[in-house]
């Protein structure tokens, strides 16, 4: 149940627990996660954390005064996220990312340089989307337009070749040629406005998803009161191209005449036929609609 430790003759010493998941970074998180290890010396134990089924269970059986590294990227933070939900969290709790988008880390300043940072604070007061009436909390975003179909399209090519996906590649031929954008509804806070032709529609826990794109500029994931729901819409595909890369650095709000910020508690975004949606990395397909609430609008 609870994984394998790596390290050997660690008996009761066990001080310091790496929870890695081995997928991150196209398979590369044994590795990744074993030199973090290394750097610790014999008071460390590593645990794929893909195999803990209960965390209730698996925290109760060792002492709170140890300290936990979960080590993987923003879709590991997730699922740990969901898969606690309603548990207290240990104390010593920190986050070493080693995916290939690592946006939380990028969104509190702090980069990918394989120092754990403390997590607590970031995963505990979560907005939550529901999709397909199921509830997910999110760390990041939800992706529903083009940003969805990247995800769709990175995962059919993911079961043919261990090459890393070049998103922004499937994200430019989309654009131009295969992604045909949507009509949608959205409503926050009890407001609704329509948009026509809406290539990207994400609902932003922080300012970045999709590996560096600055989606929502303004938004703070820390204050927990509203979340930002950001429209590119109403042109075509050559226009939508150009102005898109700018999203990288969050200029693209200042096209006022095609994207649209909107900032609440409770947002519904409709789309008028089915598309991809993906969370924190994790592609859902066939959707027509999601709701997210922060976490101050949560009951």
């Amino acid at each position: 149940m609870f994984g394998q430790y790596y390290l050997q003759d660690l008996g009761t010493d066990i001080m310091i627990h790496i929870l890695y998941n081995p997928k991150a970074n196209n398979n590369q998180g044994l590795s990744a996660a074993q030199a973090l290890a290394d750097r610790y010396g014999l008071r460390v134990g590593m645990t794929d954390i893909t195999k803990i089924t209960d965390f209730k269970t698996f925290f109760a059986n060792l002492s709170a005064d140890d300290e936990f590294i979960i080590c993987g990227g923003d879709g590991t933070l997730n699922h740990f996220a969901n898969d606690t939900q309603g548990l207290s969290l240990p104390e010593h709790l920190s986050f070493c990312g080693t995916g290939t988008g690592n946006d939380l880390l990028r969104d509190i300043g702090r980069g990918a340089d394989g120092e754990p940072v403390p997590i607590g604070k970031y995963i505990e007061r979560l907005p939550v989307v529901t999709v397909n009436g199921r509830d997910y909390r999110f760390i990041n975003g939800v992706g529903f337009g083009i940003d969805g179909y990247c995800c769709e399209v990175g995962d059919k090519m993911r079961e043919t070749t261990d090459k890393p996906i070049n998103y922004a590649g499937i994200a430019v031929k989309g654009v131009l040629f295969h992604f045909k954008p949507r009509n949608a509804t959205v409503t926050v806070d009890g407001v609704t406005k329509t948009y026509q032709k809406v290539w990207i529609a994400p609902t932003m826990n922080g300012r970045f998803y999709g590996g560096g794109m600055m989606a929502a500029p303004a938004q703070d994931r820390l204050k927990n009161e509203t979340v930002s729901t950001v429209l590119m819409y109403g042109k075509g595909r050559l226009k939508t191209l150009a102005v898109f890369p700018s999203i990288f650095k969050g200029e693209h709000v200042k096209h006022t005449e095609m994207v649209e910020v909107l900032t609440g508690r409770d947002v519904t975004v409709a789309f008028d036929r089915p598309t991809a949606l993906q969370i924190d990395g994790e592609t859902f397909l066939g959707v027509t609609e999601y709701r997210v609430r922060s976490w101050r609008n949560q009951g």
